[in-house]
């Protein structure tokens, strides 16, 4: 999900001949035996330099093999007339070949391994949040094949309806349910079956959890008890409500669009895939985008689209890219002495996150996955798993959740919640000390808005990354009430033979006031960043894609990833994120919208209450 690359896998038998003709004229060689004169040899070079150009043309370049790219690359290449040169910062998301060799990617319950190392990871970190106590905040992107979907939790969520109503209205013309829908189910393969809202042979393999542990059980018991519905697919008709979440998990494994699309197509005569090699900048031919500069093992090359250059580097990459290139705010680019391609203040602004916390509960039964975290039982699960793809290595165990609105009025869910039988302490950085089990709690729709921006003109240096959480009242009352709400649910009879004492964020916080201490010391990213590129009209000075995601006022560049987002969907990222990769694929062929009308859409019989 980002712009490094690994050598582009050409090499040039007419390179290597003038290569090896340089040195020998050097030495006299050539000019003795043969009588080449030195005019003579600069002219056969010059041609040797077109035909390499040539030689590293293609129609499209994707940069970034993360969600969207993976997918991009495998639509734009069922066209054997098109050549695709897919570019990813990263490594392979195999050793040898082997995903076993690489479990703490594919082990579906071995995901915090990624997010507490730089290997695969970006790890980024926000600027000191004032509204936070100046917190500096950790922001984990996937940087290997398959992107932040080789790092991210597996959660599959599509988000609601109405955010992509919201988007069209948002100036996304062809972006609303009707037009987005289908292109979910295109990606998806549903291990329950196709219906009205699933997919039954995409490309995308999504199961529900297989653990049938007694926390989660307890968990929507609770729910219901507390009055709120259970929904059998928050994914389908009816978000509202609690039930069994859906997960990019295939027979034990994590199904990242590396395993869903880039694999599948990798053997295909017209891609190229090149990893761990660093796109420094877009080429132009005035405001025409022609190419892309990269470093590859510390040398500096170049590659050619005769068609498009596609930016799918995510959501601080991609932004990133365009300033480094001269598209963005012209005074900030000027003032690092960035050449102006183009005017686009939009780029780098609009950042929106979803922020959460922890509601932590002692478990009074040894029933948690505390027990399973012990050296010798971790090698247990490891081995079953390596061995068969079996058993507790095979779920990341965020098995149950749910979607509710935060007070009369609100039309749909702005509350999401994810329930875990285990204790997460930094980000799975710090190892749980007890058993216990915990809801992940956070606003979906935050007030707070953001930006980022180049520190340098180094493109190895990582971006000014500031959200500026919490800076709303708006906000601090909605984590008041994802708190108070996710403590109703903790104290409903379901839970009376598991509940020992609050671990966090404990009995002696009970007051807005502490409330609002607790969130600022403890809140952290859901890891949702988007909407840096926004998509809208042309007329929109904010906009920095049209809704056909071409970057307004140059040609033959688009961006398609989160970053094109005009506002964050009601959940995770991942699901959106490929179905407008699914959808961008269309628009770049130049095929119609698919489209599904009047499919039915939950809504409360009445705004009147919170539930």
């Amino acid at each position: 999900m980002s712009y490094l690359v690994t050598g582009v896998q050409h090499c040039s038998p007419v390179k290597q001949m003038h290569k090896l003709a340089g040195t020998l004229f050097k030495t006299g060689i050539l000019k003795n035996i043969f009588g080449i004169n030195e005019q003579q040899f600069k002219i056969s070079r010059a041609s040797s330099h077109l035909s390499s150009e040539k030689a590293n043309s293609y129609s499209y370049i994707i940069v970034g093999a993360g969600s969207a790219g993976c997918v991009l690359a495998n639509r734009l290449t069922e066209d054997p007339l098109s050549t695709v040169l897919l570019l990813e910062a990263g490594p392979k998301d195999t050793l040898l070949g082997s995903k076993r060799l690489m479990w703490k990617i594919h082990m579906p319950a071995a995901l915090t391994y990624n997010l507490c190392d730089e290997k695969y990871n970006w790890y980024y970190h926000t600027t000191p949040q004032k509204h936070m106590d100046n917190r500096i905040m950790y922001w984990p992107r996937g940087r290997v094949w398959g992107g932040s979907s080789s790092l991210n939790a597996m959660v599959y969520i599509r988000g609601h309806a109405e955010d992509y109503n919201r988007w069209s209205r948002e100036g996304a013309t062809g972006w609303d349910y009707e037009h987005c829908l289908p292109y979910f189910k295109k990606a998806q393969s549903h291990e329950l079956g196709p219906d009205q809202y699933r997919g039954g042979n995409g490309p995308l393999n999504v199961s529900r959890g297989k653990t049938n542990h007694p926390l989660h059980h307890a968990f929507l018991e609770a729910t219901q008890q507390a009055g709120y519905p259970f929904t059998d697919d928050m994914n389908g008709y009816q978000q509202e409500g609690f039930g069994w979440m859906d997960m990019t998990i295939h027979q034990g494994q994590r199904w990242s669009t590396a395993s869903a699309y880039l694999r599948p197509a990798i053997s295909r005569p017209n891609l190229s895939v090149s990893e761990k090699t660093l796109v420094t900048k877009i080429l132009f031919q005035g405001t025409k985008s022609i190419g892309v500069e990269y470093v590859k093992n510390g040398q500096r090359k170049k590659a050619f689209a005769s068609k498009e250059v596609i930016l799918s580097g995510g959501a601080i990459n991609s932004p990133q890219l365009l300033m480094l290139s001269g598209i963005g705010n012209a005074d900030d680019l000027k003032n690092l002495g960035i050449p102006v391609v183009c005017h686009l203040p939009g780029v780098g602004q609009n950042l929106q996150d979803h922020l959460e916390v922890y509601v932590q509960q002692k478990c009074t039964k040894p029933i948690t996955l505390y027990n399973a975290q012990k050296p010798v039982k971790m090698v247990k699960i490891g081995l079953e798993w390596l061995w068969k793809f079996t058993g507790e290595g095979a779920t990341a165990h965020l098995e149950s959740g749910g979607f509710i609105r935060s007070e009369p009025g609100v039309p749909h869910p702005d509350i999401q919640f994810h329930f875990l039988p285990s204790q997460v302490i930094d980000h799975g950085r710090v190892p749980s000390t007890m058993e216990a089990y915990q809801v992940h709690v956070g606003p979906m729709r935050s007030t707070s808005v953001g930006w980022l921006k180049l520190k340098s003109t180094d493109p190895n240096d990582h971006p000014i990354i500031e959200p500026n959480y919490m800076s709303t009242g708006k906000d601090a009352w909605e984590f008041r009430q994802c708190i108070k709400l996710a403590r109703e649910i903790f104290a409903q009879k379901a839970f009376e033979k598991f509940c020992g004492p609050e671990i966090q964020p404990g009995s002696h916080v009970q007051s807005d006031k502490e409330i609002d201490a607790f969130v600022r010391q403890k809140a952290d990213s859901a890891y949702h960043p988007s909407c840096t590129c926004k998509m809208g009209q042309p007329s929109d000075s904010t906009a920095v894609v049209d809704p056909e995601t071409k970057v307004i006022g140059v040609e033959n560049l688009r961006v398609v990833d989160a970053s094109i987002m005009p506002s964050v969907v009601t959940g995770n990222l991942n699901a959106p994120t490929i179905m407008l990769a699914e959808k961008a694929a269309d628009i770049i062929k130049g095929l119609p919208s698919l489209e599904e009308k009047n499919v039915p859409v939950y809504k409360p019989k009445t705004l009147e209450t919170q539930r």
